[in-house]
């Protein structure tokens, strides 16, 4: 599903136009894109928790030469599905 499936399915879910579900889904994308650069968690009770992990500094092997190359440390947005989600799928 892509991103205008997403949208037709929300405005038919919710009675919503599509301009409307489309602003809503941006809104909560935007949201949450917020709240992970403040380093907060997003919780949605039943779907999952969105959060930010952290990758510490590691050594590795540039590709083309083979040469080691030191990889810096990362911030990176991470997703763990609730319980009922879980259900869902399986």
């Amino acid at each position: 599903m892509n991103k205008s499936q997403l949208i037709q399915a929300i405005a038919e879910s919710a009675g919503l136009t599509r301009s409307q579900a489309a602003r809503a889904l941006d809104g909560t994308t935007e949201a949450i894109r917020k709240a992970l650069r403040k380093g907060e968690m997003v919780t949605l009770v039943g779907f999952g928790v969105f959060y930010v992990g952290k990758r510490a500094a590691r050594a590795g092997r540039d590709p083309r030469t083979g040469a080691a190359i030191q990889i810096q440390a990362t911030r990176l947005p991470k997703f763990r599905a609730g319980k009922s989600l879980r259900d869902a799928v399986n």
